[in-house]
């Protein structure tokens, strides 16, 4: 019996290199991903979006498998020479992803480097409150990562949608029904902070996962502390990790969430390296079964 994939209203899938995304597509399109986030690193440079589309369609053939999203991480807040372009990245993906067979353009906010978050706040509605209009008018959403990428309240270089308290900030500036967050539970575990009452205090306005999990060794923490010599918290690919993404994906089904989760390779501590597609591919079908497996349509 086929698989139809559109009647999933959750699919699993994983990020991909925007640069070598044909390329991996077809390599890695039999494990079974459903979808697929196309991932650029601070610029989009000289790359021709609308070939870069067909390649990718090309790749994905007849399968029913989708492009997520199409995201760009930089810091598009300050006004270094990069920062400009991380701005004009936004900008050719905000109206480029309708190529890609996506509504949906993800990233780091951006922040004004070693200021407070809330001093970043009328930076953001200066550049997101015109991509936001921008992205409505071509029906497309804008999701933040909740990475904290070494930053914290107090000071940092590249994001500031960590924690719910700057969400607020963020939303109540840009009042957009077309802003939302790019969530995974990880940026909140290793601060220690419980990520499930917030997914569901919160998950109106999460429009995308990405599938990270986070291992924490509490014997570490105790001993050592916060900021002692020995790490206490890593990122995992989720089935190795300590969350419950039955519960996750519970939540996100209550919530009314339609989208995908897609893993976020590349950091696991033990999956990687020769074990990097072994420990996505487990990723992927531990998902599967905590969504329930499959869609079963029922009896008529």
């Amino acid at each position: 019996m086929n698989h139809d994939l559109s009647k999933e209203s959750i699919r699993i899938g994983t990020l991909v290199g925007a640069g070598n995304a044909p390329s991996t597509i077809r390599q890695i399109l039999p494990h079974g991903f459903e979808s697929f986030s196309l991932t650029f690193w601070q610029r989009i440079g000289d790359v021709n979006l609308k070939k870069l589309a067909g390649e990718v369609k090309e790749a994905l053939g007849d399968s029913g498998v989708v492009i997520s999203t199409v995201s760009i991480y930089g810091n598009p807040l300050d006004d270094a020479p990069g920062d400009r372009e991380t701005r004009e990245g936004w900008k050719k993906l905000i109206d480029g992803a309708h190529l890609f067979g996506a509504d949906l353009v993800t990233g780091f906010t951006g922040r004004l480097r070693g200021k407070r978050i809330d001093e970043s706040i009328p930076q953001f509605k200066k550049v997101f409150g015109p991509l936001a209009k921008r992205a409505s008018d071509r029906g497309v959403r804008i999701a933040f990562e909740n990475c904290e990428m070494g930053g914290n309240w107090s000071s940092g270089d590249w994001n500031i949608a960590h924690y719910p308290a700057a969400w607020e900030l963020m939303f109540n500036a840009v009042p957009a029904d077309n802003l939302g967050l790019e969530w995974e539970p990880c940026h909140q575990m290793v601060k220690l902070i419980d990520p499930m009452p917030q997914l569901r205090q919160w998950v109106k306005k999460i429009f995308h996962l990405h599938g990270k999990d986070c291992t924490i060794h509490w014997d570490v923490l105790r001993q050592f502390g916060i900021g002692g010599p020995r790490p206490f918290a890593f990122h995992r690919t989720p089935g190795f990790g300590d969350s419950n993404w039955a519960d996750i994906i519970s939540d996100l089904r209550k919530g009314g969430f339609r989208g995908s989760i897609d893993i976020e390779g590349w950091h696991d501590p033990v999956y990687r390296g020769d074990l990097e597609m072994t420990g996505q591919v487990r990723g992927l079908n531990y998902l599967k079964e905590c969504r329930g497996g499959h869609f079963v349509p029922n009896p008529t």
